[in-house]
């Protein structure tokens, strides 16, 4: 399914059939490249969290936060608005961060399992399975070339030592499709070639300040 652009869709990420994270962003386009989403300032948005509040980096350890009862909190987008492009057949999606001012600041690559698409009629949206590991890359100041660096080894070493309770069933493929976006990357290929840095939204669009009805939906299972 194609979604057309200045759509409502629903980014949400995914495990175990629970939502970590539900997102309301505005579609771009989606063609033949891929999926290209736009998260607004101050846009409201649901995170799991404990019950009492505290998010998966509040505690101790990953086998406390997954022991723990769970509840979906509203809360706001704080943070300037990011474009996040999810690569057509790609187990990755790359976000574009801004500056307060709202100019480009850099490369965020989110390893994760290719998006599952949904459409509800009122609601619709993309499920997706985050893997941890990601990819950091920014413009040198100087010669303006990207460098990168790895984000999060840390936490992805840890989950992976408890199989039983992570979702991720094979680590060489997630290392495998990070060095792929990395030679990307290194030689300045789309889409960390310039494209969508000076992106601008619509105006006119509305911040989203409520999640449509369904956005609970039960999470789309990959076939």
């Amino acid at each position: 399914m194609r979604f057309e652009p200045g759509r409502l869709v629903l980014h949400r990420d995914t495990h175990h059939g629970r939502l970590g994270f539900v997102h309301p962003t505005r579609v771009i386009s989606d063609d033949e490249r891929g999926l290209l989403l736009w998260l607004a300032r101050d846009s409201v948005v649901a995170i799991e969290t404990t019950t009492d509040g505290r998010g998966p980096r509040d505690m101790p350890s990953f086998v406390e936060w997954e022991a723990a009862p769970k509840k979906a909190t509203f809360t706001t987008w704080r943070g300037p608005g990011v474009l996040r492009f999810f690569p057509a057949g790609a187990d990755h999606s790359v976000w574009l961060f801004r500056d307060d001012e709202g100019f480009f600041k850099n490369y965020y690559v989110n390893l994760e399992e290719s998006a599952v698409r949904w459409d509800d009629g009122a609601a619709a949206g993309i499920d997706v399975v985050d893997q941890d590991l990601d990819i950091v890359a920014a413009p040198d100041p100087d010669t303006g070339r990207l460098e990168w660096q790895w984000k999060d080894e840390d936490e992805f070493e840890e989950r992976l030592a408890r199989p039983d309770l992570y979702w991720v069933p094979d680590e060489a493929a997630v290392w495998a499709e990070g060095f792929r976006v990395v030679k990307l990357i290194e030689a300045g290929d789309f889409p960390f070639d310039g494209t969508w840095t000076d992106f601008h939204p619509d105006p006119t669009w509305p911040t989203p300040t409520e999640l449509p009805p369904g956005w609970d939906r039960p999470v789309v299972a990959r076939i």
